[in-house]
């Protein structure tokens, strides 16, 4: 890859050009902060978001990054989870590549944390699981729309164990500077009403901290109850931000695919301010 991991569902999952997509962020994270999704003096230690084509989950994802704008100036270390859709991968995999690249610029890939993370027996690194992957890119715009100076660490996440996973957050989870996000849609073409029964369900689930999400409730399910078992451990606060589906933002009703976002928070966030 020459060092970039080119942006690869540009101009597909959202906009190929760097103005068009500026202006479809702004405009998801305005209608975001108009719903009630905007930030107070904190921001949260961890988000889950969804990974579909803009039109699709950018207004339930822009309910997450909505609440990052007080870290703006704080986070520099984004640790991404992501499941694979088109390779298949033990454990989980970082790529070689030294950067990603989308139509906003190039975000460089944290060499330090890589290397903690190597350590790691379920960490390998490879390019090829994130060449075509769609699950850790589309998260890459919006975190250059509202973080400034930061680094990703992009966990491509295959066959795994919960605790595998839950063992690399808390590898590289960090202080104020670092966040952590999940990215995962939840159940996948049932009829409307069916799938908001079984999303209200998984997110009493995360609501619950509970880490038995199977894959046909999330397509990440793996990361999800990973973090989940990570927010146990440190006492963070979950918060439900947006449950919707494809059928409520694109229109469609016969066959959807689940969205929801979520905020975890640190007790005792006051060292966040």
């Amino acid at each position: 890859m020459n060092g970039i991991r080119p942006a690869a569902v540009a101009g597909m999952f959202y906009p190929g050009t760097a103005n068009e997509l500026a202006a479809d962020l702004r405009a998801y994270l305005a209608a975001a902060v108009a719903r009630g999704a905007g930030a107070g003096s904190s921001w949260p230690k961890a988000l889950i978001v969804p990974h579909a084509g803009y039109v699709y989950s950018g207004p339930v994802a822009a309910s997450a990054y909505a609440r990052l704008a007080a870290g703006r100036g704080t986070i520099r270390r984004v640790v991404l989870f992501g499941p694979t859709h088109r390779v298949a991968v033990r454990g989980l995999a970082l790529p070689a590549a030294r950067a990603f690249a989308t139509p906003l610029g190039t975000v460089a890939v944290d060499q330090e944390a890589v290397a903690l993370a190597l350590a790691l027996p379920q960490v390998s690194q490879s390019d090829a699981p994130h060449a075509l992957e769609h699950a850790l890119e589309v998260q890459v715009p919006f975190l250059q729309t509202v973080l400034d100076d930061f680094a990703i660490v992009p966990f491509a996440v295959g066959n795994a164990s919960p605790d595998e996973v839950a063992a690399v957050i808390e590898r590289l989870w960090g202080g104020p500077e670092t966040l952590i996000v999940i990215s995962s849609d939840l159940s996948h073409y049932h009829r409307y009403a069916e799938a908001q029964d079984i999303d209200r369900e998984s997110a009493a689930r995360i609501m619950d901290l509970a880490p038995v999400l199977d894959h046909e409730q999330a397509c990440g399910a793996t990361p999800v109850n990973g973090l989940l078992l990570a927010a146990q451990r440190h006492g963070l606060r979950p918060e439900l931000l947006d449950l919707r589906n494809s059928g409520d933002t694109a229109g469609d009703k016969a066959r959807v695919v689940g969205y929801a976002s979520f905020a975890f928070t640190e007790a005792g966030d006051d060292v966040r301010h």
